[in-house]
């Protein structure tokens, strides 16, 4: 309680003191091909239009919102690192990384920042070596298989859960 206390600002939106959630959105390798990659299990729309979408949740809400896309391992790695004490939430698709990644893992465990895994394919219905994930253990929860939705029912996890902290 202590911690979301210390990382919450407060904004006065509409003549009330509201929470303002600072919520950090990860995308791993490849995702920024979205939109043109295996369409069959990731769909049409692009990364740009889903950050977009979640840009636009956060604002009507109140909340900030940056997103950030790497190819990189390290580049993911250090954005966590980067994020402690920074941002109340993050929401992570380490889309390939899932499977391999400790090093990801550790960052994410180390920054203490609670965490919802996303995925827009349901990886238990993919190939058996997609089916294992290096974070879910270690997440408050993990929304997979639904497309692009996936992203937003994992904002509204992550955003709910702060208000649940209160």
């Amino acid at each position: 309680m202590q911690v979301a206390e210390n990382i919450l600002e407060k904004a006065v939106i509409g003549g009330k003191l509201e929470a303002m959630a600072k919520i950090l959105v990860i995308h791993g390798p490849n995702l920024n091909l979205l939109g043109t990659r295996e369409p069959e299990h990731y769909g049409q729309r692009t990364l740009a239009d889903i950050d977009q979408r979640l840009q636009e949740l956060a604002a009507s809400e109140g909340h900030g919102l940056e997103s950030f896309q790497s190819n990189a391992e390290h580049a993911l790695i250090e954005k966590v690192q980067a994020a402690s004490r920074q941002v109340d939430r993050i929401i992570i698709n380490p889309a390939g990384l899932t499977h391999t990644s400790v090093a990801l893992r550790d960052a994410l465990l180390a920054a203490a920042i609670p965490f919802v895994e996303v995925h827009l394919s349901n990886i238990h219905a993919r190939e058996p070596f997609r089916q294992r994930s290096y974070f879910s253990d270690a997440a408050m929860g993990v929304v997979s298989g639904f497309g692009p939705l996936s992203y937003e029912l994992a904002y509204r996890a992550a955003v709910g859960s702060l208000a649940a902290e209160d």
